[in-house]
């Protein structure tokens, strides 16, 4: 048996990309540590999260509340992967890779809080 959130494809993903990203933030140098890493693990953190949230609600109302949030923190959590890449703290290819796979997730996501 498994929770309703864990066939959710959209979840799977979301753990895949936000375990990237948290692989990221420990990585970057020691200046970034105590702000934009610790920002970065917890945006990164929040769209599973919020999707699975989102997945244990009663009422389709509620559902679509918690994936406009993981949304949300998907977005947040680009913009701070673009600071990431500015200063070539990341290859242009795992760049690209991140941000398309943070493209598809969205548009799944607007699907989500939508339908």
């Amino acid at each position: 048996m498994s929770f309703k959130f864990e066939r959710l494809e959209v979840w799977k993903r979301s753990i895949d990309w936000a375990d990237a990203l948290i692989d990221i933030a420990e990585n970057l140098p020691r200046n970034y540590q105590y702000s934009l890493a610790d920002q970065l693990r917890r945006a990164a953190l929040s769209v599973p999260t919020n999707i699975a949230k989102g997945s244990g609600r009663d009422h389709v109302k509620e559902s679509r509340y918690f994936y406009r949030i993981a949304k949300g923190s998907l977005y947040e959590t680009v913009s701070l992967l673009v600071m990431i890449g500015k200063p070539g703290q990341l290859t242009p290819v795992d760049y690209k890779k991140l941000y398309n796979e943070a493209n598809e997730i969205a548009a799944i996501l607007s699907k989500l809080a939508s339908t």
